[in-house]
């Protein structure tokens, strides 16, 4: 089996990312786990098969998918959008 290089979009929060490396420490082949908490990407070098990672992933109670590149134009949409919008409500009963 070749080494593989596969990346996915798993929601993180906090002490997520511990058991997420811990649950991908468990599958033999992995060599190397790059996470990038921002954009939840996480990236996994290894000669564990794709399908396998994934449900490794799911069965530890992350939420995850494979990374696609419509991931990156909503990461870049949102950010864009959260720093130009600043909302001020101002009501005004009388």
């Amino acid at each position: 089996m070749n080494m593989e290089t596969v990346e996915l979009k798993v929601e993180m929060v906090g002490i997520h990312e511990k058991r997420l490396r811990k649950c991908l420490s468990k599958l033999k082949g992995i060599e190397k786990v790059e996470v990038e908490g921002k954009s939840e990407k996480v990236v996994v070098r290894g000669y564990a098969h794709r399908n396998r990672i994934l449900k490794a992933i799911r069965r530890s109670g992350l939420k995850a998918d494979f990374w696609s590149p419509q991931n990156e134009l909503l990461q870049a949409y949102a950010a864009a959008a959260a720093s130009s919008s600043s909302f001020k409500f101002n009501f005004s009963f009388f």
